[in-house]
């Protein structure tokens, strides 16, 4: 697994990394901005979907929908649930792989909270 660099400049800080994740290898961009998160993730240069999601704090599920792509998909979404639940934050998520099965959509996430715990203050 690589750790690659970032930059910051007006109050937001990039980051990039990537993973050899089972066969695959998948490329992360995170970007903290002020109150919320954008991270996208895929192999190749993508944009084919988007979701957000944010907490509540009338329900203990944060709320969520899909902005871009297939709405019969749901690993964004699931992504962006999961992270706006454990940062407490407004998540942005772009899921570019076309492997969305659930085990491997663990290894994504698992990934991810690898490089949340190594660099806190990029997230």
């Amino acid at each position: 697994m690589e750790a690659a660099g970032g930059g910051e400049a007006a109050g937001i800080a990039v980051h990039d990394f990537s993973g050899q994740l089972g066969e695959q290898l998948v490329h992360f961009h995170a970007m903290r901005l002020r109150d919320s998160l954008f991270l996208w993730v895929g192999a190749a240069p993508a944009l084919a979907s988007l979701a957000v999601a944010m907490c509540n704090p009338r329900d203990s599920v944060p709320v969520s929908a899909s902005l871009l792509g297939d709405p019969s998909d749901p690993a964004a979404v699931s992504l962006a649930r999961r992270l706006a639940r454990k940062t407490k934050k407004q998540i942005f998520v772009s899921y570019n792989l076309q492997n969305t099965d659930s085990s491997f959509s663990l290894l994504i996430e698992n990934r991810i909270k690898e490089e949340m715990m190594a660099f806190p203050e990029k997230f």
